[in-house]
């Protein structure tokens, strides 16, 4: 097997220009940049990313910004547009999830820049994709409310937003699999091409389950916590469980499961029941079954309950908070878990990708820039002059930041 490291990064020699803020455009950016990509972030020098003064300590900011280089140029200006455009006939990525047309009003959108750059392959995460709600603004908030997918996780009547910016990040991800896509059909025509993804159409992609469903029963969709996650998913033990102290969720999802599960948790005479011989038997016998269960639980501790789960190979999950996983024993085994310079000179262990690959391996190459910090090497590397980027400085175009 060849040796895992960061120098044979599969994107090594891409440049990507970042116009990001906040989550989904950064997020598609971090995937290409720990993928090995050139990532330069686009910023306005008044402020930057709205991400790094945002509640938390701008945390947000330093876990999607790693690997990455920040350029501050006021595109308003129109030197400002003149400098992009320049950057845009090197790159071979830009994306940006700006509100719908606010790059066309600056002059920069995908046809004027593609007849820059010919085989610029662009791509803008949005609200909604082309059609008739295309011109509406949106957040992750609102894509869960109107796609489905916060009323099938509130209870009744309460729907929830799930815990974490899910829908920001599943439709950066899948602008990145069609940046990806773009790249291997630009190998064989030269050409770039615009690629919009949306963050309602994600929501809906993920509640397309309930949608099938809704479909083959004739029955309207019900919050999971109506019916009940396990009937909902169609296990007949599929719970959270209170053991002595700290709760553990269980799925028993196959008959060799059922009998492992009673015979750790001493349990043969619900094993030998005929009526729980299926898992079609076991739901329809959870009102008597799961109180029986719950009480053999109970007996052990969460560590005891998860050693004897271990042991027969039934399907398990500790609930734990977020930042639980901080000390996580398989996250830090597995150096899952990145060391990103953050403020106030302290380190993250925040997550890597999560896939890996027998031929490289993912790192920090980069901190997360301050604003602005590396304006004069990219613009060096374009080809401006010393005399030319401090005139840009003087005329308020353009900032330096200071490096780390």
């Amino acid at each position: 097997m060849v040796a895992t490291t960061t120098s044979n990064l599969p994107l090594k020699g891409l440049r990507v220009l970042e116009l990001g803020h906040i989550v989904a455009g950064p997020t598609a950016a971090l995937i290409l940049a720990d993928l090995g990509a050139d990532v330069i972030k686009i910023e306005n020098p008044d402020g930057g990313d709205q991400a790094r003064r945002m509640p938390g300590a701008g945390s947000g900011y330093y876990y999607f910004n790693r690997n990455k280089r920040s350029v501050a140029v006021d595109l308003k200006a129109p030197l400002g547009k003149e400098l992009f455009r320049t950057l845009v006939r090197s790159a071979d990525i830009c994306l940006d999830n700006y509100a719908p047309g606010a790059l066309d009003r600056l002059g920069l959108s995908y046809d004027v820049l593609s007849s820059d750059n010919p085989g610029l392959i662009y791509m803008a995460i949005k609200g909604f994709l082309p059609g008739p709600y295309e011109k509406r603004p949106s957040l992750d908030e609102l894509a869960q409310m109107m796609g489905g997918l916060a009323f099938m996780t509130g209870p009744p009547g309460r729907p929830l937003r799930a815990g974490a910016s899910i829908i920001d990040i599943g439709a950066a991800t899948y602008g990145v699999i069609g940046i990806l896509a773009a790249l291997f059909q630009r190998t064989a025509t030269g050409k770039g091409q615009m690629i919009t993804s949306g963050l309602f159409e994600t929501t809906v992609f993920w509640v397309g389950q309930w949608m099938a469903r809704a479909v083959a029963t004739g029955e309207p969709s019900r919050p999971m916590a109506e019916v009940g996650q396990s009937v909902r998913m169609g296990w007949g033990i599929f719970h959270l469980f209170d053991t002595a102290d700290d709760p553990v969720f269980i799925g028993v999802t196959s008959n060799a499961h059922w009998e492992r599960f009673c015979g750790k948790l001493t349990l043969p005479d619900l094993f030998a029941d005929e009526r729980l011989t299926t898992n079609e038997k076991r739901v329809a016998a959870q009102e008597w079954m799961l109180p029986r269960v719950r009480e053999a639980v109970a007996r052990h501790t969460s560590l005891q309950l998860q050693k004897m789960l271990d042991d027969a190979s039934v399907p398990y999950a500790p609930l734990q908070r977020p930042d639980q996983l901080l000390n996580d024993r398989h996250l830090i085994a597995t150096n899952q878990l990145l060391p990103v310079p953050m403020e106030d000179g302290k380190t993250g262990n925040l997550p890597k990708l999560p896939f890996n690959s027998s031929e490289y391996d993912f790192g920090i190459r980069l901190p997360p820039p301050n604003l602005g910090e590396n304006t004069r090497e990219v613009l060096i590397e374009a080809g401006f002059d010393e005399g030319q980027i401090d005139a840009l400085i003087k005329a308020n175009v353009i900032a330096q930041g200071e490096g780390r």
